[in-house]
């Protein structure tokens, strides 16, 4: 494909992806009663999504207490998925910066920063609502976050979004369509799900681009780099102080929590489909497959 025909099928899928943000997106100021009461018994996640689930901790621990823990575990990924979503931002004004800005792919990208700024407050309000702390990312992935803008570029950087993006979005599919979980953490998914389809259509397309223009002597970088991304977001998700918050042992739960091979299996689970992406096009691969298996995403 020509240098031509390839700009033209960018700016192509970007139109199309500007009509459906117009024609389909929330406020989630106007769009979730805040105000509207939490029912108390219910879950925040899944059951079998906790990470301690299957544990000898789990069968310690009384059903209160386990539904703290879920109110714990979906505060600190709402938390990551804020960060997450700031460095996405960063990493996509780093893309309109370098662009022509009357494209429609820089107008899409710019759209999008605009849904991820509603997503970062709507996940920040979700963290307050429930009275939780925001945990956010531990200290060493969250200062290796601020390189990732820099360092990031390629198919990389839109496969790393991809990772971030669509193991919280089969996580939270499961959990809107479960009526156990908090009608409030269900309208959040909701809304999440609906307008990251399209995020996801878009940086699918420009991984498969990328991959195409890539010299082989980049591809190593490449791979290490989405795989050593993906092990920090993975392994960030539940921050080892959800544990202590609900009357455990930090450490000795941090540490079942990581050998649970339910929670293991959970993660590779919510990344079945974009590995299967990711292993198609190239992106996964040695230098990175230490990485890969540490993030759980292979088995």
């Amino acid at each position: 494909m020509t240098r031509a025909l390839k700009v033209a099928d960018r700016e192509k899928t970007a139109e199309r992806l500007l009509n459906s943000s117009a024609d389909r997106s929330y406020d989630p100021e106007v769009d979730i009663d805040w105000s509207a009461p939490l029912v108390d018994g219910l879950r925040y996640t899944p059951e079998h999504r906790c990470s301690l689930y299957g544990t000898a901790l789990w069968e310690r621990m009384s059903p209160e207490q386990r539904v703290d823990l879920s109110r714990h575990e979906v505060a600190s990924i709402a938390s990551v998925g804020l960060w997450f979503e700031v460095l996405l931002m960063r990493m996509l004004l780093k893309e309109v910066y370098r662009s022509d800005p009357t494209s429609r792919h820089a107008q899409y990208a710019l759209t999008e920063v605009a849904d991820e700024c509603r997503h970062s407050t709507m996940f920040a309000r979700l963290v307050e609502r429930i009275g939780c702390p925001p945990y956010g990312p531990r200290r060493h992935a969250y200062q290796l976050g601020k390189l990732l803008p820099v360092i990031g570029y390629g198919p990389a950087l839109y496969g790393s979004i991809l990772v971030a993006e669509e193991v919280l979005d089969r996580l939270q599919r499961e959990a809107m369509a479960d009526e156990g979980v908090q009608p409030l953490v269900r309208m959040v998914n909701r809304i999440h799900v609906l307008e990251e389809a399209r995020h996801v259509r878009f940086a699918r397309e420009e991984v498969v681009r990328g991959m195409a223009d890539l010299s082989r002597r980049e591809l190593p970088y490449q791979r290490w780099l989405i795989a050593n991304t993906s092990m920090f977001v993975t392994r960030s998700l539940i921050h080892p102080d959800v544990y202590a918050a609900v009357g455990l042992n930090r450490d000795e739960a941090h540490r079942a929590a990581l050998g649970n091979p339910h929670w293991q299996g959970s993660l590779r689970w919510a990344g079945e489909r974009i590995m299967a992406f990711l292993d198609e096009v190239g992106l996964v691969g040695k230098p990175g497959m230490g990485a890969w298996r540490r993030s759980f995403l292979v088995g």
